[in-house]
């Protein structure tokens, strides 16, 4: 008769750190509807204006702009492929602070950082505020919370980039069934705390010998794919395509901050459920 066994893990109170993490990146769009900045001198600037094809990334921005009154406004040199003759862009931070210059026939360089200001995503709402700056056209208002304007003009730019927390990742040690033939990982689950926005995950290996090879993968048998339990003390099943008949096994988990950077997930127990 098939056994059913669990090997429960104990955590020393092991936190993420910073430090130790790994940017995971990540890309937006802009809004359909929140999509305007504003300037004096360039009138309403769209940027999410048909053939733009803007692109929020956590360390840069791509595609163009749109002013009506002044044409195409770029945001990046690779738009054009010219970055090994003039190499600019507009540069996110990871957090949503942006610098850097922009670029415009007509409005000469844009500056995202100037004196005084700075142009800003929220990383929880991806709203823009702040200002930008050319010597050309001047201000160029984000959002219009900048001059408490937005009962007579409500305008801003937004978008679905939201930042990504800091990830890092530990590996276990290789267990051994002492089972000849092998066995089944069937489940996984873990115990700690995992504030609000936060997250853990794992992939599994398996192989007949303790030496491995390790190849950690997620449901799906590729290392791209995560199993990611619903919640702390949940369960999730384990693809057993991947992890049936194997002696030895271990596993790699990943915890992400929330997008803040502010707050980590703490694993105190990893329980794994495994049968004959």
């Amino acid at each position: 008769m098939d056994k059913n066994y669990k090997i429960l893990i104990f955590f020393a109170g092991f936190f993420i750190l910073s430090v130790a993490g790994i940017a995971i990146a990540a890309t937006g769009t802009i809004d359909a509807t929140y999509k305007y900045a504003w300037g004096e001198k360039t009138g309403w600037i769209s940027f999410g204006v048909t053939g733009g094809s803007i692109s929020i990334g956590d360390a840069e921005l791509t595609g163009y702009a749109w002013s009506e009154k002044l044409g195409w406004i770029s945001l990046n040199c690779s738009n054009t492929d010219s970055c090994a003759t003039i190499d600019y862009k507009v540069a996110n931070d990871g957090n949503g602070n942006l610098s850097g210059y922009a670029w415009g026939e007509k409005t000469g360089w844009i500056n995202f950082d100037p004196s005084y200001s700075q142009v800003v995503i929220s990383a929880s709402t991806g709203e823009f505020s702040g200002y930008a700056w050319g010597e050309k056209v001047g201000w160029i208002s984000f959002n219009c919370l900048n001059t408490d304007s937005c009962s007579t003009v409500d305008y801003s730019v937004k978008t679905d980039w939201a930042g990504s927390g800091d990830t890092a990742s530990l590996i276990s040690s290789v267990f051994d069934t002492g089972l000849a033939g092998g066995a089944a990982i069937n489940s996984i689950m873990w115990q700690g705390n995992k504030p609000s926005g936060t997250s853990v995950k794992f992939q599994m290996a398996s192989a007949n010998d303790s030496e491995g090879p390790w190849s950690y993968l997620g449901p799906d048998g590729s290392d791209t794919t995560y199993y990611s339990p619903s919640d702390i003390g949940i369960p999730v099943q384990i693809n057993l395509i991947y992890h049936n008949n194997h002696r030895y096994f271990r596993y790699k988990v990943f915890l992400e901050t929330d997008v803040a950077k502010t707050v980590s997930p703490r694993v105190d127990n990893v329980i794994i459920n495994w049968s004959r």
